[in-house]
């Protein structure tokens, strides 16, 4: 990890969290690359720290994927590979199937703000933003159909596996030449909402994950060959 990624020092308030959430911001944004060492002695001095915070918040991390521990070498940023990212994609769609039926079947008041986030994703698309603001508004789409499904335990997994899934997809790099494709894609699941059609849902979300998955496996794939690894 370079000396000289920016970590600011924080007040005491919600400490844990707030390490964590400056951690997370450093990885996804590519500053702090996979396979880099996270140095708690480094980033405590940065933040005006303890270790002790610092470790509990690389902890949580390392429940959430974005962070590995290796025994007597410490914390590092996961390597994403194809065959951790592809179990993470059927996770996903073991998932999101049965929250997209239920949020189908029982919640149809969520159409309204689904519709609003794919409309996002267009914007988004529209203005060239970058790949981290496109990754997280299709994420937040995702997000979306588990809250509105009711389940929370859908959505407390989905928010445990989120940004390791954010990380495999800004690894890549980029998913589609066209920007404005990846909204698109979300558009067969939203028309099967609005029908009122659960098996349609269902079947338009395990279609979207699973083209989705096999994108992302072979593009990492691919990196992995190219490196050797």
């Amino acid at each position: 990890m370079s000396e000289g990624y920016p970590f600011l020092p924080l007040s005491r308030d919600g400490l844990v969290d707030r390490v964590a959430h400056s951690l997370v911001s450093a990885i996804l944004s590519g500053a702090i690359a996979p396979g880099d060492r996270l140095a708690e002695s480094q980033i405590a001095r940065q933040m005006d720290l303890s270790r002790a915070p610092v470790r509990e918040a690389l902890r949580l991390l390392e429940s959430s994927g974005l962070v590995e521990y290796r025994t007597n070498r410490g914390f590092f940023v996961r390597v994403i590979s194809a065959s951790s990212i592809s179990d993470l994609y059927e996770l996903r769609i073991i998932i999101e199937t049965a929250a997209v039926r239920r949020l189908t079947e029982f919640n149809p008041d969520a159409l309204s703000s689904l519709r609003a986030q794919l409309a996002e994703l267009h914007r988004l698309a529209d203005e060239g933003a970058d790949m981290m603001s496109h990754v997280s508004a299709d994420m937040q789409f995702h997000r979306l159909i588990c809250e509105g499904s009711g389940n929370q335990r859908f959505l407390q997994v989905f928010d445990q596996i989120s940004n390791e899934t954010k990380l495999g997809l800004l690894v890549i790099g980029r998913l589609y030449d066209d920007p404005h494709r990846m909204a698109e894609t979300h558009e067969p699941i939203l028309d099967a909402i609005a029908a009122g059609d659960a098996d349609a849902a269902e079947a338009a979300i395990d279609y979207h994950i699973r083209v989705a998955k096999d994108m992302v496996t072979e593009h990492i794939l691919k990196q992995q060959e190219a490196a050797g690894t």
